[in-house]
């Protein structure tokens, strides 16, 4: 008798402030707050696999913290790098020692993925990814972070979304800095 395996979960996780903006009008994401009581680092702990869309990955997928920073955003940052990388992009075409590239045939690369053995897979973004990955069905679990601040503009969460996403939600946590954490999965009735 063979021992079925659990197919890993797609997971959006992300900040977003009140009025749906998943940075500023510059690319600023000052105004996101790491919250220990949110405990990232569990989330961390449930995946092995983060998906980045080529900007992303240039901009956070070989960050590095400065001098500066605390113990906790270096332990943090270690984490993520500790993590198998994928990029999908259209115009780079190579795999380097940090990163898979993904090119073409989406769907099928990334339903390979999830049927591998290993933990969840962190869907990281950018927005050009997230919207291809809802257009595809691509998205099990949505974790959103809807933070206390209203921008007024910048980049919207989800954008040219043309069909109805129903979901349902699994999960409401409230943290004392005033993040609300919303869990949903997809309804795939």
């Amino acid at each position: 008798m063979s021992k079925e395996t659990k197919q890993r979960k797609i997971m959006l996780d992300l900040a977003v402030t009140l009025d749906g903006f998943i940075e500023g009008k510059n690319g600023e994401v000052d105004w996101c707050i790491m919250d220990s009581e949110m405990e990232f680092m569990n989330f961390l702990d449930q995946v092995d696999t983060i998906l980045y869309g080529r900007k992303s990955y240039e901009l956070w997928g070989q960050f590095t913290p400065g001098p500066e920073a605390g113990e906790t955003e270096k332990e943090l940052w270690e984490a993520v790098h500790s993590k198998q990388k994928y990029v999908f992009s259209k115009s780079k075409k190579w795999t380097d020692d940090k990163a898979i590239f993904i090119n073409d045939q989406v769907f099928e690369e990334v339903n390979k993925l999830k049927s591998r053995p290993g933990k969840d897979i962190w869907l990281y973004g950018g927005s050009s990814l997230i919207t291809s990955f809802i257009h595809l069905g691509l998205v099990d679990e949505f974790r959103l972070s809807v933070h206390p601040v209203i921008l007024g503009e910048g980049k919207p969460l989800f954008m040219d979304i043309h069909k109805r996403q129903n979901l349902k939600l699994i999960q409401s946590r409230s943290f004392s800095s005033g993040v609300v954490q919303l869990i949903y999965h997809l309804n795939r009735d």
